[in-house]
């Protein structure tokens, strides 16, 4: 590999996007009109079943499993391999153009939330569950909500890219960024050696929303990296995913706007939770 000289003045090249050069671009915006679809419930999430959309899918469905008939939602298919986000409607709703994307319609004025954990956060507040209140429990999830927040890009642009999507093997990349996600699985795995779950006993935001990511890990649904990534290392981590895993709520919530594996765990978009007996792929397909 030779080695690279960068220019003093950087300059956009589409032909070294590689797989997902059709939608990285420099710039910010809409690159066509498209009105984003809104169904009959306040709460109409745009996103794709990626570890940042399984998140809020799965809040969604623990806090109807709690009974809190308000959040029900519509789910849409956002095809970001099609640029569905850079539509002039998504765009309104997340300037970011990145899944998910949220819009409540329940008060007077409708309200926008972007950012994965920025939803979480509004969800639990909205509904009192999931986040604790006060003191030392709140600041704990918080953290690590935060935490995780903060370490995704290590793992999904980092690590995910250069292991498994960019157009040739850098191993200075692989190595730089599989010692800092093994990293962060041991951060992980040591609060799992003190703690049931990451803010406490108790199951939390902070839970949900790392579970996607480094559960999907340590499970083998990312990148096909478990073995790479020696996850039998990570007892805890591993007892941990099982543990959410096991909820009704949390296999739901990762079945919602699916395109890929199994048809029966595929449901494009979820209006109504009938939807998971009636409406899933392999249902579909059966006709």
């Amino acid at each position: 590999m030779t080695e690279y000289t960068p220019p003093k003045v950087w300059t956009w090249n589409p032909g070294n996007g590689g797989r997902f050069a059709n939608i990285n671009r420099p710039t910010s915006g809409a690159t066509h009109e498209k009105e984003l679809p809104v169904g009959k419930h306040p709460l109409q999430l745009y996103s794709l079943a990626t570890p940042n959309g399984q998140k809020v899918t799965i809040l969604l469905e623990e806090l109807l499993a709690l009974g809190h008939s308000g959040a029900e939602y519509d789910a849409w298919l956002i095809k970001i391999g099609d640029g569905d986000q850079f539509g002039s409607g998504f765009v309104g709703v997340n300037p970011n153009s990145k899944i998910p994307a949220l819009m409540d319609r329940s008060g007077p004025e409708p309200v926008r939330v972007f950012e994965s954990g920025a939803i979480l956060m509004y969800l639990a507040e909205k509904f009192g569950a999931f986040l604790p209140k006060e003191g030392a429990a709140r600041a704990e999830c918080l953290s690590w909500l935060f935490w995780q927040m903060g370490s995704a890009p290590y793992l999904g642009g980092g690590f995910g890219h250069f292991y498994a999507y960019a157009p040739v093997k850098i191993e200075y990349a692989i190595d730089r960024f599989t010692m800092e996600t093994k990293r962060l699985l041991d951060v992980l795995d040591k609060r799992l050696g003190e703690s049931e779950f990451l803010a406490g006993p108790d199951y939390t935001i902070a839970d949900m929303a790392n579970f996607p990511w480094y559960g999907g890990l340590v499970k083998g649904w990312s990148y096909g990296a478990a073995e790479f990534l020696g996850v039998q290392e990570y007892k805890n981590v591993l007892r941990w995913a099982d543990t959410i895993l096991a909820r009704p709520a949390v296999r739901r919530g990762r079945m919602v706007n699916r395109v890929t594996g199994e048809p029966s765990e595929q449901l494009h978009e979820r209006h109504d939770a009938s939807d998971f007996e009636t409406r899933t792929q392999d249902k579909l397909a059966a006709g």
